[in-house]
C-alpha cells in the first residue's frame, strides 16, 4: 500500500460544522471537522486508507505534519474532496482559508532557504551541444556515451550525473577525436566508394519517391554525392525536387528531370550529384521527391515500374576531399597565427579555456595548458598539433566536465548566498539552450552586470529568441511529456500496420513545434490542455482524418472537430501512455495525474493481478475489464483516481488514431476527474481539466523549476512555487512570463553554502522574489 501521506485524501469526506464565535482558531475551524468526519474511518483501530488521523487534530500539527497538511490542504483546493456525491460542506472553505492563512504566516517567518545544487555534471545533450558551440563540431554524445540516469523526471538532475570508469574512458576517447577533428591538421586518407542501394538491400523505401539508409561517416570533409533514378514518366512530365536529408536536416535540393530522355536502346537511368560537407559519425541519411504531386495518383503496382516512374534506387558516397573552405573549427581556436609566437599561442589557449570552462581564466591555467604544446613539440608534433593536445586536456577537466559553484565565504556555513554572475550565466544558458554561455551572456557576467534585472530579462528576452531555445522543446518538454520515450515504443504490427519511423517522426515533430509555439508565442498555458490549432504535415492529418494539408512541411493548422484539441489529443503522448497491443487508461490515468494535475499516486502494491489480454476487445470491453480489476479493494484505492482519467482517452487507440469501438464494443469515455467533475467525451475532458488550470500551472511550475535548477523541489521552496503561481493567475498564465519567474526566483540565483568551500567572487546584492 501506498505511505499515509499519499492516502491522505481517502480522510477528507468532510461535512459541515458551525462556526464557531470569534476569531477563527484550530480548534474551530479545522478540529471539529476533523474529529466529528474524519476519525470515524481513520482511527487507531480501524485507519482506513492507512490513516490514523489522530496526529492531524491537535494545532502542533500544523508545523509538526507540514508536508501531511500540504497535501491535505491541495487536495482541498482542488476540490478533490469531499468525494464525488457528497455535499460540500459550508464550513470548508472557512477551514480552507484559515490553514491557508497559518501556513502563509509560518512562511514568511521562515529565513528563505535557496537549497544547494551539487557540481553538475554535463549530460549527453549538454555535452553534444556545449562542444557544437565551443568549436563547430558535430558530436553526438548519445551514440558515444552510456545513457544518463534520470533523477525527479529528467536527466540533468546533478546529484544521478555521476562519472563511472567506463564514462571516464569514453570522455578520454571523445576529447582526442574532438580535437583531432577541429584543429583538422591531420592529411586525409585517398577518396573511398560506399554504395546504398536497393539491389543490396542496404536502403529502406519510405514511400514511393522516398529512400533512407544508415550509414557511417569516418572522416570530416567533403562527399560527392551520387543519387541513382531508373525509370521515367511520359510525355510532359514535370521535373522533380530533389531533397537530401542528414539526420533530418535539409542539406540540399536540385531539380531532376523525370520525362523520357530520348535514348532508346538504354534502360531508362539517371545519375544526379552533389558536393557537400559531412561530418564524421552515424547518420541517417535520406534522399527523396519534395511535394511531388505524380506519386499521389500513381497504382502501386506502378511505382516501380521503370516505363511509367521515375524514383530513387540508390545513394553513392565518394570520398572525404580536403574542403576548398577550413572548418569553421579552425576560426574558433586559430583566433591568431601559432606560428607567430608564444603570445599568439598563450591568446589561443586563453580563448578556448574562457569558453570550454564557462568563466574567466588565469594566467596558471595558460601556463598549465601551454605545457601540453611543449610536450608536443618534444615528441615531434607541430604547434597546431600541440593546441589539439591542449585542447584535448580542456575537455576532460572538471571545468568542462561539470558545473561546478563555488561559496564566497567558507566561514559563512550553511548561509544562502547569491550565485556569481558567472555561475549565473551557466544557470540561465544550460536552462534555456541546453549548452554553454555565449560571448553576450559571458561578457555581461565577467562585467558584473548579468545579475542587474534588466539586463537579465533582455537576455532571456535574446535568448528566447535564439533557435538554441529549441532546446527547451527537445529537452524539457521531451522529458515531461515523455516523448523521449517514443524511440523505444514497438506497436504491435499486426494490430497497428500503419506504425513506422515516419509516422513516429511526425507525431514528435507535432509536439515539439506545438510546445515551441506557445512558448515563443507568450501563449497562455491553458492551451496546452484544449488549444483548436496543432501542428501537422500530410501525412499526419491523413491519419488524423484532417483534410487540406498537402506536402511533407510541417505548418499550424486550425481544429475543427472536437476529435483533437492540447496535448492529450496528440499521437505521441497517446502512443506513450499505451502498450504496444492496447490502450491501457492506466498508464494514461496516471501520465494526467503525473504531468498535468501533478498528483501522482502511489506505486503499485506487489503482486497486482493482470488483465486477461485475450479478452480485451473480443468478449469484454477494456473498460469491463477494468470495472472488473477495481473490484479488488487492493487495487481501487488508486485505480479509482487513475482510471476514470484514462477512460476518458479511450477513442484514440495505442497509436492515437480515433475510434468509436473497443474491438466489438462501443467506446465508452465516460469518466470523472478527483475533484467530481463528470464527462462523456474526450472534449469535455479537456474542458473539465482547463476548470483546474491553477493546479496544471502549478505542476508545470514545479517541473520546470525541477529542470532548471538540476534538482527536486522540496518544501524550502514551497515559498517561491507559491508565489510564481500566483503572479502567473494574475496576468493570465502567459508561458513566458514562467521563464521569467524561474530566472528571477531566489533558487535559481543563489544557493545554500557549505562548510570548506572555496573561495571565489564576492556576492553582491540582487533582486530576487
Amino acid at each position: 500500500m501506498g505511505s499515509p501521506l499519499r492516502t491522505i485524501p481517502c480522510l477528507m469526506a468532510v461535512c459541515a460544522v458551525a462556526h464557531a464565535a470569534g476569531a477563527p482558531t484550530f480548534e474551530s475551524a479545522v478540529g471539529p471537522v476533523l474529529a466529528k468526519t474524519c476519525t470515524p474511518c481513520h482511527n487507531a483501530s480501524l485507519a482506513s486508507g492507512g490513516m490514523n488521523i489522530a496526529p492531524f487534530t491537535r494545532a502542533d500539527s500544523l508545523t509538526k505534519n507540514r508536508e501531511g497538511w500540504d497535501i491535505i490542504l491541495t487536495r482541498l483546493r482542488a476540490r478533490e474532496m469531499p468525494p464525488a456525491g457528497v455535499p460540500r460542506p459550508a464550513a470548508l472553505d472557512g477551514a480552507i482559508q484559515f490553514l491557508t492563512a497559518e501556513f502563509d504566516k509560518a512562511d514568511r517567518n521562515i529565513k528563505p532557504d535557496p537549497g544547494r545544487v551539487t557540481a553538475r555534471r554535463l549530460n549527453r545533450t549538454e555535452y553534444t551541444n556545449t562542444i557544437r558551440d565551443l568549436l563547430g563540431v558535430e558530436f553526438r554524445a548519445e551514440k558515444s556515451f552510456p545513457t544518463d540516469d534520470l533523477g525527479d523526471g529528467f536527466d540533468n538532475i546533478a546529484d544521478v550525473l555521476t562519472i563511472s570508469p567506463v564514462l571516464m574512458e569514453k570522455y578520454l576517447a571523445a576529447a582526442q577525436q574532438i580535437a583531432a577533428r577541429a584543429v583538422a591538421a591531420d592529411p586525409l586518407p585517398k577518396p573511398l566508394q560506399i554504395e546504398f542501394a536497393a539491389k543490396d538491400k542496404r536502403i529502406r523505401r519510405i514511400d514511393f519517391s522516398t529512400i533512407e539508409a544508415d550509414g557511417r561517416i569516418d572522416f570530416d570533409g567533403e562527399y560527392t554525392v551520387r543519387f541513382g533514378l531508373p525509370g521515367e514518366r511520359g510525355e510532359g512530365a514535370k521535373p522533380v525536387k530533389l531533397g537530401f536529408w542528414m539526420d533530418g536536416r535539409l542539406l540540399e535540393t536540385r531539380q531532376v528531370e523525370t520525362k523520357p530522355s530520348g535514348l532508346v536502346y538504354f534502360e531508362p537511368y539517371s545519375e544526379e550529384e552533389m558536393r557537400l560537407f559531412l561530418p564524421e559519425g552515424e547518420h541517417v541519411f535520406r534522399a527523396g521527391f519534395i511535394d511531388d504531386d505524380f506519386v499521389r495518383g500513381i497504382a502501386p503496382a506502378d511505382a516501380y515500374n521503370r516505363k511509367k516512374n521515375k524514383f530513387l534506387d540508390s545513394i553513392k558516397f565518394i570520398g572525404p576531399y580536403a574542403p576548398k573552405d577550413p572548418p569553421p573549427s579552425r576560426a574558433k581556436i586559430f583566433i591568431c597565427d601559432p606560428a607567430g609566437g608564444t603570445a599568439c599561442v598563450d591568446r589561443i589557449l586563453a580563448n578556448l579555456a574562457r569558453h570550454a570552462w564557462r568563466r574567466p581564466v588565469t594566467k596558471a591555467d595558460v601556463a598549465s595548458l601551454a605545457r601540453f604544446v611543449t610536450l608536443a613539440r618534444t615528441n615531434g608534433q607541430n604547434t597546431e598539433q600541440g593546441i589539439g593536445l591542449a585542447l584535448e586536456a580542456m575537455l576532460v577537466s572538471p571545468h568542462f566536465l561539470f558545473r561546478i559553484e563555488h561559496d564566497p565565504n567558507p566561514a559563512d556555513a550553511g548561509r544562502a548566498h547569491p550565485v556569481s554572475d558567472v555561475e549565473l550565466a551557466s544557470r540561465l544558458s544550460y536552462f534555456l539552450w541546453s549548452s554553454m554561455p555565449d560571448d553576450a551572456l559571458l561578457g555581461l557576467a565577467e562585467a558584473g552586470k548579468l545579475h542587474e534585472p534588466a539586463v537579465l530579462d533582455a537576455q532571456v528576452k535574446r535568448m528566447m529568441a535564439d533557435p538554441k531555445s529549441a532546446a527547451l522543446a527537445d529537452n524539457f518538454a521531451g522529458q515531461w511529456l515523455e516523448l523521449r520515450s517514443l524511440n523505444a515504443v514497438k506497436p504491435d504490427p499486426q494490430r497497428f500496420p500503419r506504425w513506422n519511423s515516419e509516422l513516429r517522426d511526425d507525431m514528435r515533430q507535432e509536439t515539439r513545434l506545438f510546445f515551441d509555439y506557445i512558448l515563443r508565442q507568450n501563449r497562455p498555458m491553458g492551451e496546452f490542455l484544449d488549444a483548436r490549432y496543432t501542428f501537422l504535415n500530410e501525412r499526419l492529418a491523413k491519419y488524423y482524418g484532417i483534410e487540406g494539408v498537402q506536402g511533407p512541411e510541417f505548418r499550424k493548422v486550425d481544429l475543427t472537430t472536437d476529435e483533437r484539441g492540447g496535448i492529450l489529443s496528440q499521437a505521441s503522448v497517446l502512443t506513450v501512455s499505451s502498450y504496444p497491443t492496447r490502450t491501457s487508461v492506466v498508464i494514461r490515468g496516471k501520465f494526467i495525474l503525473d504531468n498535468i494535475l501533478g498528483s501522482p499516486p502511489p506505486p503499485p502494491p506487489p503482486d497486482v493481478p493482470q488483465l486477461d489480454e485475450a479478452s480485451v476487445g473480443a468478449t469484454a470491453s477494456l473498460r469491463q475489464q477494468m470495472e472488473k480489476h477495481r473490484a479488488d479493494a487492493m487495487c481501487a484505492s488508486c485505480h479509482s483516481k487513475m482510471d476514470p482519467l484514462g477512460f476518458g482517452l479511450e477513442n484514440y487507440d495505442a497509436i492515437g488514431r480515433w475510434r468509436t469501438h473497443d474491438g466489438k464494443f462501443p467506446v465508452d469515455a465516460t469518466g470523472v476527474l478527483p475533484n467530481g467533475k463528470a464527462f462523456s467525451t474526450p472534449a469535455e475532458m479537456r474542458a473539465a481539466l482547463r476548470s483546474q488550470l491553477p493546479e496544471f500551472a502549478r505542476c508545470v511550475t514545479e517541473k520546470m523549476m525541477t529542470y532548471a535548477l538540476g534538482r527536486g523541489v522540496g518544501p524550502n521552496d514551497r515559498r517561491t512555487v507559491d508565489g510564481i503561481t500566483r503572479r502567473l493567475e494574475a496576468q493570465g498564465y502567459p508561458f513566458q512570463t514562467l521563464i521569467y519567474e524561474i530566472v528571477h526566483s531566489l533558487p535559481f540565483q543563489s544557493r545554500r553554502g557549505e562548510a570548506g568551500s572555496q573561495t571565489a567572487t564576492k556576492p553582491k546584492e540582487i533582486a530576487l522574489r
